[in-house]
């Protein structure tokens, strides 16, 4: 008999999880999500993916604005969950939900634990220049990413790939995992293994200011920057004092311009725009200037006056 599990998730990855687990032969019972928010300039209220999702499937699902509500509690011992399965919820899950489920509650998590424990795991690992990083299901405790890793997965790193890009290939990953895990648990047979806790590195949520490309730093370490914080807040940098963002990058491999400050653009033509850093060159790949929108840089070329020696501060 299947497992009858609640999953718990907001955002659009988690699709690729859900179409994962469903493929495998496991939908949920319910899902849960955060509550309709307001966006877009209209600042009218949208719902999460997870929500559309789930209602194309007549799934039901529930928008608690606080975990710990007694009638949302309440919903959930109704439905009598042998598992809850959460992936990028947005909320701490109180004791008292934990407790609900005969199973307990296990946990996608796209990071090898216990590595980058927190909430931006995948861009911390890019922030960070990581060549691998993976996919930890792990039971949920109270305390932050803690529980014991129940099953994990390795995957290398690519090198231009952003944080959405990886964001969506961990995802597909997860899904994955969490169906075998599922199997596991119908099997009788999951067992965990303790973290590491003197491994231990955190992986908090971004802030605007870690978009704020500074050029004095060598251009592998703002080539993973622009990748980490894709789409948000997104990496920038000023020309003629209006805001430039940068929105991917190459790697210029042995080429470096001795006599160029930091942040100079030592060439501008063709389909490529060069600036110098601390250490190396910067290939843009792709911008957009303020009020504009998104261009590669031939067309960027084409449309503007970008010279040779203009600096982006």
């Amino acid at each position: 008999m299947p497992l009858n599990y609640v999953f718990f998730g907001t955002p659009a990855f988690c699709l690729r999880a859900l179409d994962r687990l469903v493929q495998a032969g496991y939908q949920p019972a319910a899902v849960v999500c955060q509550p309709d928010r307001p966006r877009g300039r209209g600042r009218r209220l949208s719902p999460p993916a997870t929500k559309a999702w789930a209602q194309a499937l007549a799934v039901p699902v529930h928008q608690p604005e606080r975990c710990s509500e007694s009638g949302f509690l309440g919903c959930l011992q109704d439905l009598r969950p042998d598992l809850g399965l959460v992936y990028a919820f947005g909320q701490i899950l109180p004791a008292s939900l934990l407790r609900i489920p005969r199973l307990g509650f296990i946990n996608i998590h796209p990071s090898l634990l216990p590595r980058w424990r927190g909430a931006a795991p995948v861009q911390w690992a890019l922030l960070s220049g990581d060549d691998k990083t993976g996919v930890s299901i792990i039971r949920v405790t109270p305390r932050l990413d803690d529980g014991d890793i129940i099953l994990q997965r390795r995957v290398a790193i690519h090198e231009d790939e952003n944080a959405v890009e990886l964001g969506q290939r961990l995802a597909d990953l997860g899904g994955r995992l969490a169906a075998d895990v599922l199997h596991m648990f119908e099997q009788g047979r999951v067992s965990g293994r303790s973290q590491d806790e003197s491994l231990v590195t955190w992986a908090p949520s971004l802030k605007k200011a870690d978009g704020r490309l500074d050029w004095r730093r060598p251009a592998r370490e703002l080539h993973n920057r622009v990748r980490a914080v894709q789409p948000w807040p997104g990496a920038w940098s000023k020309l003629r004092n209006k805001v430039l963002k940068i929105q991917r990058t190459r790697l210029r491999a042995g080429e470096s311009v001795a006599e160029a400050r930091p942040g100079q653009v030592v060439a501008a033509r063709g389909d490529e725009i060069l600036v110098a850093t601390g250490e190396g060159v910067l290939q843009l790949v792709e911008v957009q200037l303020e009020g504009r929108k998104r261009l590669d840089a031939r067309a960027f070329l084409q449309g503007r006056t970008l010279a040779v020696g203009d600096m982006l501060t």
